[in-house]
């Protein structure tokens, strides 16, 4: 970690930032934060080299730690190579859209601090799939970086959506995740149903047949009936597509919640959603053993959340919400805790304690 000073770290500098963003509402500290980081990134340093027995290979890709960037932080791909500098293994950008728009009206992000915790209720708000795709052309193809598509809110022909920004992003991305699950597009999670999910993932997998051949993933809710899941599983293991991300934000609401935010509308993340999200990862790979790779997300606050979701079966975890709270040092501390943790067990590595909990 580079070194500024009498014992200040760069690290240091981006965790007293974050801390005084949290003074700012929500989205305005939240625009603040990428506009710094793109002024950042050209001198930003890389982390230091991932000690290797965090190192795995997933959906044909040498990932260099199993520790993510979830979408929602980066929907218009500004940042990506900021937040791979901060020693994330990968990054996904969007939700993006065929055409821009603004999303719902504001204000529409909440934390919930008692509870470490964040409600949104974004709408899809980014610049459309031209724009992120012309900002991807320009950038130099290192790291990981994924794109998370999703449709229009007054489309009428939302599997076409999928299909128009495969076509358009793909050429620029790691993988390509098809968010059908968030709660904030009227409808949308109705993509998750079997008929529906079934036409959406032919017409990927047959637009990818056209284009470029990279993994496609699907991105589910966490608010799924066992028989949903089923089903899910079994499309999903018939489509061809390499795996899911389980899971994006919940309706639910706690009644335990301490914030007086609790019951403002929109998809609940953080820390209240870490057990919910992991049950459905857990049983994901029951369904599923090791057919697909699993992503999971949900609640990762620490090392031994992000341990949890892998034993349950997740080969690879993202976070997003508890960098609002802890800021970007999190992922160094989140990857050191991962090694303790393997230490502890006696594995060798971090693939060797995938889906610990079912064996």
């Amino acid at each position: 970690m580079r070194r500024i000073g009498s014992g200040i770290t760069t690290q240091m500098l981006t965790d007293l930032g974050a801390a005084a963003l949290r003074l700012l509402p929500p989205e305005t500290a939240h625009r603040a934060t990428l506009r710094l980081l793109e002024t950042m990134a050209p001198v930003l340093r890389s982390a230091s080299t991932d000690d290797p027995r965090l190192a795995l290979t997933a959906l044909g890709m040498n990932f260099p730690n199993p520790v993510g960037l979830a979408a929602g932080f980066d929907k218009d791909a500004d940042v990506p190579d900021a937040m791979l500098k901060f020693g994330f293994g990968f990054v996904e950008c969007g939700s993006v859209t065929p055409r821009p728009q603004d999303g719902n009206p504001r204000p529409r992000l909440f934390r919930l601090s008692a509870d470490r915790a964040v409600i949104n209720r974004m709408g899809f708000n980014n610049g459309g799939m031209e724009a992120m795709a012309a900002k991807l052309a320009r950038r130099p193809r290192r790291g990981i970086v994924g794109i998370n598509i999703g449709a229009n809110k007054d489309s009428e022909n939302r599997t076409a959506d999928y299909e128009l920004c495969f076509a358009k992003l793909a050429p620029f991305a790691s993988y390509i995740t098809a968010n059908v699950s968030s709660p904030n597009t009227p409808g949308l999670r109705g993509l998750q149903n079997k008929d529906e999910l079934r036409k959406l993932l032919e017409t990927l997998t047959n637009a990818r047949a056209r284009t470029v051949y990279l993994p496609i993933l699907l991105k589910i809710a966490p608010d799924v009936s066992p028989e949903a899941l089923d089903d899910i599983a079994d499309v999903t293991l018939a489509s061809g597509i390499e795996g899911i991300i389980a899971t994006n934000t919940t309706i639910a609401r706690p009644p335990w919640l301490r914030s007086s935010k609790a019951n403002e509308t929109g998809g609940l993340s953080g820390a209240p959603l870490m057990t919910p999200s992991t049950a459905i990862l857990k049983a994901l790979r029951q369904r599923a053993g090791a057919k697909l790779t699993l992503i999971g997300v949900g609640g990762i606050s620490s090392g031994a959340d992000a341990y949890a979701k892998i034993r349950a079966g997740a080969s690879l975890v993202q976070l997003y919400s508890a960098l609002a709270y802890q800021g970007p040092g999190l992922v160094s501390r989140i990857k050191r805790d991962l090694l303790a943790c393997l230490a502890r067990d006696g594995f060798s590595g971090i693939v060797d304690a995938v889906g610990a909990d079912l064996r």
